[in-house]
């Protein structure tokens, strides 16, 4: 095999191919010649994933693998770097024999996009996930606390002594104690009012006197006035006198 002339047969090839993503290092051997390699995606050029990579075919390449060296990355950490030199490698053994830079480009290509797949997976499924936690809190800001018997009573008497209604309840007790029967009566308007809702609700209004003898009985308000016995009437007033 003429090594000399298959290896600048293949650098004729890969310079018609890339183009502006070539570049040549060296044209004699040992030769090197430089190619950048870019993930196929649209997420634009900050995310994009791609290397630039340096062949050098030894002296007896084809029968022999390049070496291999990768320059500059991006969204490749060091562990990624490895991968990929292991698995471009790997390629070379299985085709030695023939010239395989093309094929190897190509090969680290498929990487790459796989890659970049990879990563926009990870990068949805992290806003997913914040979007879900966002969702969750938003949730339990309208759920609240949950409320139990005794959180509710010690929740009560802490708003009761925080309001005053404990101090206002304890003053209303102690002040009560000194009033009268009367004075509570007047102090509670609530009272005249139901007692005069009493009156207002019943059939009959009668006025009674102290004076039994200024008694006046409205008998239209009665029925059947025939039917009632007012033997007792004289014992009756006698009730009402002081």
């Amino acid at each position: 095999m003429d090594y000399e002339e298959e290896q600048s047969a293949e650098l004729d090839t890969l310079a018609s191919i890339y183009c502006d993503d070539m570049e040549i290092l060296s044209a004699e051997a040992p030769r090197r010649v430089r190619l950048t390699v870019r993930s196929a995606d649209d997420d634009g050029e900050e995310r994009q994933v791609w290397c630039a990579m340096v062949f050098e075919p030894p002296l007896k390449y084809p029968d022999e693998p390049p070496l291999l060296l990768l320059e500059e990355t991006q969204n490749l950490d060091d562990e990624d770097q490895q991968r990929l030199v292991d698995h471009l490698m790997s390629m070379a053994e299985e085709n030695l024999g023939m010239v395989m830079i093309f094929t190897l480009v190509a090969a680290a290509q498929e990487w790459l996009d796989n890659k970049s797949d990879e990563l926009k997976k990870v990068k949805e499924e992290g806003a997913l996930k914040k979007l879900r936690a966002e969702e969750e809190a938003e949730m339990k800001r309208f759920e609240g606390t949950r409320v139990s018997v005794e959180s509710f009573l010690a929740w009560k008497t802490n708003f009761e002594i925080e309001t005053g209604i404990v101090l206002r309840r304890e003053k209303d007790l102690k002040d009560s104690r000194k009033l009268t029967g009367k004075e509570l009566f007047l102090r509670d308007t609530t009272l005249n009012e139901s007692d005069l809702k009493f009156l207002d609700d019943g059939n009959y209004f009668l006025i009674i006197m102290r004076n039994c003898n200024a008694v006046k009985v409205d008998e239209s308000l009665f029925q059947d006035v025939d039917d009632l016995d007012l033997s007792e009437e004289d014992d009756d007033c006698d009730n009402y006198k002081d």
